[in-house]
């Protein structure tokens, strides 16, 4: 059983540009068929945009694909290291009421790991952890 999130998170998660448009976030979303990307400046992580944040906080106010990702985006983001213990994970999920967590060394996101990935570890044989490790339908 791992122990710690290196072991069981997403290694070279999908990044976006802080400045480039939501369109952009979008198609990257679609592509890697994922729900949410880590936003960088300049190759340093500044937080997280999920397809829910695109959603609320850009297509319900009315505002356009051209509208920059750090509209978007949440900047007040828990990060963890890859040796952080899937019980920390756990807590940090829980107590911060977030779904996922970027893996982060040195101001740069190397991984990100997510509810899912925590499940399918801990109870492989739970609905959820059945729910997670089924192929996306496009």
């Amino acid at each position: 059983m791992a122990e710690t999130v290196a072991e069981v998170m997403t290694t070279h998660p999908v990044r976006v540009e802080a400045d480039q448009p939501v369109s952009v976030a979008a198609a990257l979303m679609r592509d890697h068929d994922t729900g949410a990307l880590i936003v960088n400046d300049n190759g340093r992580m500044l937080g997280i945009v999920t397809d829910r944040d695109i959603t609320v906080r850009v297509v319900a106010d009315d505002r356009g694909p051209d509208t920059p990702v750090r509209e978007a985006a949440s900047f007040d983001v828990e990060a963890i290291c890859p040796d952080t213990s899937i019980d920390q994970a756990v807590r940090l999920m829980r107590s911060h009421a977030v779904r996922r967590l970027p893996v982060v060394e040195d101001g740069r996101a190397v991984g990100i790991v997510s509810l899912g990935d925590l499940v399918r570890e801990s109870d492989p044989t739970s609905a959820l952890a059945d729910i997670s490790a089924a192929e996306g339908t496009h």
